[in-house]
């Protein structure tokens, strides 16, 4: 093998860490130069000049909520059951009806 390294040629195996490498460093300093202070600083006064004038103006009126009664969540899944009709007394039950027939 004499001189040559344990591979036959030059190993290239991170050049493709490259590319993401330049991308990154481009939009952290795209990010910095768009963000750096004072860009597009308002004035105070003019700040609540505006904040006034948006203060004034007649906003659209608000729609009406109903109020809804929100049922408790137990957290378990129970089918709602038809409540019973109020029968007279003397009338006899379906199941009861069935048994004496």
């Amino acid at each position: 093998m004499g001189g040559a390294g344990p591979y036959p040629r030059k190993v290239e195996i991170l050049l493709w860490l490259v590319p993401p490498v330049v991308v990154t460093l481009v939009a952290m300093a795209w990010v910095g130069w768009v963000g750096r202070e004072g860009r597009g600083e308002v004035d105070r006064d003019e700040a609540v000049r505006r904040l006034g004038a948006a203060l004034e103006r007649e906003q659209p009126p608000r729609p009406a909520r109903l109020p809804r009664r929100r049922d408790r969540s137990t957290g378990v899944a129970v089918r709602r059951t038809p409540r019973a009709v109020a029968r007279p007394t003397g009338e006899p039950r379906a199941d009861q009806q069935r048994r004496a027939g």
